[in-house]
């Protein structure tokens, strides 16, 4: 379902708040949370949030190292290092491209799509199917390496919200209006994954 932009006030963290200081050219933290306004976009709408520009591709860990990391123990510096900017964004902010913009959203190469973050495999090729709405679409992903949790970002439209089972990156959202035989609907960031091909 497309949503338009909703523009509603919530509870953001503390660690999350920060106010530009004119004056001293700087942020600061904000000393107590407070009701901020922001704007929410749905995956399956025409426009995304706003996303970091100037990107470029890196890769990623290689399969021993992916074995040997302990993700949940990774700062967000140590997330810094190993993602783009567009890449932390969206998978240690729960970001959202832009529709119609990611790298693989009209990709048809036959392979396996792996977690940007920690190279687990989610989705097959073969499970993909072009849903319309900007964003990759699969059908089901790969055994139990994609979990699902409640999202309530948007309070009048609870979501489920779609994670690498291995080390927590935000994928996307998965929606009940899929194609047969699964009747789901993975909508994910080209930016949480990378494509090997066969």
């Amino acid at each position: 379902m497309a949503l338009n932009s909703l523009s509603i006030g919530a509870y953001v963290p503390l660690k999350t708040q920060f106010l530009f200081r004119p004056k001293l050219k700087a942020f600061s933290v904000v000393s107590k949370p407070r009701k901020v306004p922001f704007l929410v976009r749905s995956m399956g709408s025409s426009a995304s949030s706003q996303r970091p520009d100037n990107l470029q591709d890196i890769d990623g860990p290689s399969p021993t190292e992916a074995a040997a990391v302990d993700y949940a123990s990774l700062s967000n510096n140590e997330w810094k290092k190993r993602l783009t900017p567009e890449q932390f964004y969206v998978t240690r902010q729960k970001g959202t491209e832009r529709a119609f913009t990611g790298e693989y959203w009209n990709t048809k190469t036959p392979g396996t799509y792996h977690c940007i973050c920690c190279d687990t495999p989610l989705f097959e090729s073969s499970t993909k199917f072009d849903s319309g709405t900007g964003w990759p679409s699969y059908y089901q992903p790969i055994g139990k390496n994609v979990q699902s949790k409640l999202d309530l970002s948007i309070i009048f439209m609870p979501r489920e919200e779609v994670i690498c089972a291995a080390c927590g990156a935000h994928l996307g959202h998965v929606f009940d209006d899929g194609p047969p035989p699964t009747g789901k609907r993975y909508c994910i960031n080209s930016a949480s994954l990378r494509l090997k091909p066969e």
